[in-house]
């Protein structure tokens, strides 16, 4: 007999019953076996309600967190967009003195290039000035091509082909240099 077997049996109080003179519940499933089940089933209904109701409102927070990230991705499109408006409408003006001063024309160019990296700044993606004679760091740097320069050790940037914007994890994209090698 394990344990378990001995809680479920009535304790023997005798051949009369119990020692409060009733008698003990039927053991083969009668009106108090059947109200512990009724209970038990009842209880099991409930739990189960519950958890489908936990159910649905994690797909209804799944569904709302969904439809606010992409109102937050819309919302920041639109600004990081209106932040290139007054660039373009500068470059509309540029286009329409095409027939100008090549001399203003060049400066306005210039400008509009000037505007452009401030928004690129403000977005925090500020233009990086990798000089020529720095060490080749993979993380910041694209070697585009590399070339024996006896003036340069080896290992540096010895030209810069397009400039990188940002830092760290936060950047837009590498500078593409030409990096010295030994001479040969």
């Amino acid at each position: 007999m394990t344990p378990r077997d001995a809680e479920a049996r009535p304790p023997d109080h005798g051949a009369t019953g119990r020692d409060d003179g009733t008698e003990p519940a039927d053991p083969a499933g009668g009106a108090g076996a059947a109200e512990g089940t009724d209970a038990l089933q009842a209880r099991i209904a409930e739990l189960e309600d519950l958890w489908r109701r936990a159910l649905a409102d994690l797909d209804n927070v799944r569904k709302r967190m969904a439809r606010e990230a992409a109102s937050l991705q819309a919302g920041e499109r639109a600004r990081v967009a209106s932040e290139w408006l007054p660039v373009i409408d500068n470059l509309d003006l540029a286009l329409q003195h095409a027939e100008s001063d090549p001399v203003s024309i060049v400066k306005g160019v210039e400008a509009v290039r000037d505007q452009a990296q401030s928004v690129l700044a403000n977005l925090g993606y500020p233009r990086r000035e990798d000089d020529v004679g720095t060490r080749f760091d993979p993380a910041r740097h694209e070697a585009a091509a590399t070339v024996a320069d006896p003036g340069a050790a080896e290992g540096t940037v010895v030209r810069v082909l397009r400039p990188g914007y940002g830092d760290g994890e936060r950047q837009l994209r590498p500078a593409a240099v030409v990096v010295a090698t030994r001479s040969p």
